[in-house]
């Protein structure tokens, strides 16, 4: 779908690719930039800095509310009309405890934002974008939906349920014969600073690179995007290996079983 002439929605538009992502719509004409974020005073040094570029809308927006979706929905309807691209790029990782330290508090907040803050607004969205037969939704999601890591259980928990949610969206769509298209972004870990600390054995992913990859992939109408390629591969190797195996190539050869322990997160 192209970004040009169409209002582009993204959720957590005010940092890492979800301000990237901003950027390079308005780079490539979109009509309108509607960025959802739940820090005031960041969207409003992001509209600032960005508007120069073009037309851009900020609103305050807890995606794990309906409530505050609801007036984030109805602000942006009465600013900018109907919304033809919606991102969801907002996201969160809580800590890096085994799953044995952590509280009912930190399994609420991973899921209601990494899973159900995209499902939340996705449903408010995707009727209008059926009944006019235009749209496209972009949900990004992780590499950890596919590849289990220890010490981010909540966060893969959270991405494992977005990834499989997003698909099976895609399919509904698609088996109705809807123009309306899902793209599912799986990337690596991203220089971002959301995951600060972390060893790694793979290349830590580019910002800038993951943000045009997936403008691309929306451009394309893909139903799918993995970042690196490699990462297309991985439910074809966890199907013909056997899980020991799987085990000794990621954890301890590639230490992917120890990426978190040194993880601090972004700064605040």
């Amino acid at each position: 779908m192209k970004i040009q002439g169409n209002t582009v929605l993204i959720t957590g538009g005010c940092s890492g690719i979800g301000k990237i992502m901003g950027r390079i719509c308005l780079e490539k004409g979109a009509s309108r930039l509607v960025i959802w974020d739940i820090n005031e005073k960041a969207i409003e040094a992001t509209i600032q800095e960005l508007s120069a570029l073009g037309s851009v809308y900020g609103h305050v927006a807890d995606i794990s509310s309906p409530d505050s979706i609801d007036k984030a929905c109805a602000d942006t309807k009465e600013a900018c009309g109907d919304v033809d691209i919606l991102i969801n790029c907002a996201g969160i990782i809580t800590n890096n405890k085994p799953f044995h330290e952590q509280t009912d508090a930190d399994i609420n907040r991973t899921i209601d934002i990494d899973t159900k803050g995209a499902m939340y607004v996705t449903l408010r969205y995707i009727n209008g974008m059926r009944s006019r037969g235009k749209g496209h939704i972009c949900n990004i999601t992780s590499a950890a939906g596919m590849l289990s890591m220890p010490k981010m259980s909540l966060y893969a928990a959270a991405k494992w349920g977005a990834l499989g949610w997003s698909d099976s969206v895609r399919i509904e769509l698609q088996r109705e014969k809807s123009p309306v298209h899902v793209t599912t972004i799986a990337p690596y870990f991203i220089n971002t600073g959301m995951f600060d600390g972390i060893h790694s054995f793979f290349k830590i992913q580019d910002q800038e690179s993951v943000a045009r990859k997936t403008i691309r992939a929306i451009e394309r109408n893909r139903w799918y995007k993995g970042m690196p390629f490699t990462y297309h591969f991985i439910r074809l190797m966890q199907g013909l290996l056997p899980v020991r195996w799987l085990d000794f190539i990621f954890g301890d050869l590639c230490g992917l079983y120890t990426v978190m322990d040194h993880f601090t997160g972004r700064k605040k």
